[in-house]
Parts: structure tokens; sequence; C-alpha cells
């Protein structure tokens, strides 16, 4: 049985390779509410009940972490079943070379898919296609099909074709494709996404012309982001341009992505997971956090992507957690969810 003091810890778990001199001496990760457990322990074996057993015995004794701050984490992750991430800035930064994945996350999504809690990857990306998206991820190291991803291209053309809507897009190139089965003749609307450099006011001017010569002026927009960040820094996002053509005609935007409720309810029906016993983890406070709470779900943000200190205290939206990365949110998910 292990006792409370570190030093105390009997030699057949110190077998296993956590030895206690290293406890102190290579800290990388933390525990919340508590010292430092080095974040090699969460990437080794310890899977299924036993290992994650061994994993509650070291947080809870070997670390030193409050009882009652482990005690929080235990009610508002108890009963998870699925857990739905975010990409950008969860998984990976993006950039002009394709970007790079944030450290520890592509083990942190292996070890969810090996707990049994059922996943799903629940993004605003607008600049690549869903293919084109998971075959970098791939490349990155992440265990991950198409079939697993929500998107907002996919989503925005079951739409058009339900409601007869004729585009006009102002898109990035990259996601194109998605819409070559549309009718895009004598468009009756606009949709809007993330279109970077193409984002001219020639563009924008001759969006805005579609929308005022129509008699029902129709936009929808691929998410609202204000921003996000890519490994060059933050960048604008589909947001701001959005407001733009709101206001100059008037109108307001039909949402496709996240915070739509719709968008994470298509999700979760995906996952077989209902939103009480979801948790959704991202880097945007107010999409992916207020939009996922909206919908009955629970919420972690991670301190990475476009996270800013400031979002720990917005004025709205509270997440039930942050989280340094994915990685540590995943720790706290394989301890508490199966409670």
């Amino acid at each position: 049985m292990i006792r409370e003091s570190i030093g105390a810890v009997p030699l057949r778990l110190r077998a296993r390779r956590f030895r206690v001199s290293a406890w102190r001496s290579r800290v990388r990760a933390r525990v919340p509410g508590g010292p430092a457990l080095p974040h090699y322990i969460s990437q080794a074996s310890l899977h299924g009940q036993r290992g994650r057993g061994f994993y509650r015995q070291l947080v809870r004794a070997g670390t030193g972490a409050r009882p009652g701050a482990m005690a929080e984490w235990g009610e508002r992750l108890a009963g998870v079943h699925g857990v739905l991430l975010d990409i950008s800035g969860v998984l990976y930064d993006g950039g002009e070379d394709g970007g790079a994945a944030i450290a520890g996350s592509v083990e942190a999504v292996a070890r969810l898919k090996r707990s049994g809690l059922k996943v799903r990857f629940c993004t605003n990306e607008s600049q690549k296609a869903r293919g084109a998206l998971v075959g970098l991820l791939r490349q990155m190291g992440f265990t991950i099909s198409e079939g697993e991803v929500t998107a907002p291209a996919p989503a925005a053309c079951l739409i058009l074709r339900e409601r007869g809507l004729r585009p006009h897009l102002l898109v990035h190139e990259g996601i194109r494709s998605e819409f070559d089965q549309i009718d895009m003749s004598n468009p009756n609307c606009v949709v809007i996404a993330d279109a970077g450099e193409d984002f001219s006011y020639q563009n924008m001017n001759k969006a805005f012309q579609v929308l005022m010569g129509l008699e029902n002026p129709v936009l929808i927009s691929l998410g609202k982001g204000r921003y996000y960040k890519e490994t060059s820094g933050l960048k604008l996002d589909v947001g701001a341009y959005m407001r733009a053509l709101e206001y100059a005609c008037g109108i307001k935007a039909e949402v496709v992505g996240k915070p739509s409720p719709e968008f994470f309810k298509s999700a979760l029906k995906e996952m077989g997971v209902d939103a009480h016993q979801a948790v959704m983890i991202g880097d945007d406070i107010v999409g992916d956090v207020g939009g996922a709470q909206r919908c009955g779900m629970r919420a972690l943000q991670v301190r990475t992507g476009k996270f800013r200190p400031s979002d720990e205290h917005h004025p709205e939206v509270k997440a039930d957690g942050y989280v340094d990365n994915l990685a540590e949110a995943v720790d706290l998910l394989l301890l508490h969810s199966d409670k």
C-alpha cells in the first residue's frame, strides 16, 4: 500500500521504472491543484484498469496533489463517455509549411482511443478540404480517419442541397473541391469561409454586390472565429469579414460550424453520445467552450493555440476546467471519466 511520503513508495512500484529520484528531477507536466508530475509517466503504458489504478495512486500519493482539487476534477469529469476534440490549436498549429503537432498531442490522441472513450474531431477548418486535413494530420503521426471529422464545408453542402441554394463562393482555394457537386449558376446566396489572401477588396465587394442584388439575401459563414494561431503568429479569421458583410448589407449570417448548436449536435449524433456524457476540448473560449456548454456539454480549454490569459476571466464564458495542453486533459479524463 502506498504511503503519503514519496520516499516510502515500495520497491515493487519503483521497479516499474518510476524511480523516486526522477519524480523530482524530470518535472514536465503539472497536476492541477498539486505539485508537478513527470510527463513521461503519462506517456508510459498505463492502459486498462490496472494501469489506471496505478496512475491514480501516483497522483494521489506520489505527487501530494490536494485531495480537494482532485475531487473537484472528479466531479467535473465523472460520467464522460465521449470526447470532442478541436484540431487547430489543440492537435497542431498550422503554417505555410504545413505546421507542426503540439507537443504531446499525438500520443494523447492515441491514449484516448485506446481508453475506450468515444472520440470525434470537431473543427472549423475552412482552408483545407477534409481529406487534405486528415492527410496532413496523418503525416504528423495522428491516427485519424476522414469519417471521424465533423467539418463545416461538408455540412454547408448538405444545407445548400436541402434548400436549393446556389452559392457565390468567397472561400480559400483549398476547399473549393468540397463544392464541386453544388450548382453555382445564378447565385442566390453567398458562402464565406477563411479565404486567407483572397479576402481582397475586389472579392469582398463582389460578395457584397451579390447579396445586395437579392430580394432575400442569404449569407452562410463557415464558422465565425475572430482569429486563430499558426506557427508564424495570430491570423484574422472569417468572423471579421462576416461581420463586415453583415454590417454593409444589414443582414444576419447563418453560421455553419462552431459555435452553432446544430454543428455540435451533428458531431454528438455521429459519435453516438448524449450532450451530458460528452466533453469538448478546445482553444477557443467562445467558439469551443461557450458553444459546447450551450449544448449541454462540459468543456475544457487548453492553454495552447489561440488561448490568451484573459480567457480565464472572460465576462460571459467560464470553462469547466483549464489545462496546459491536450496531454494534461487526457491525463485527467483517464483518471476521472469512468467514475
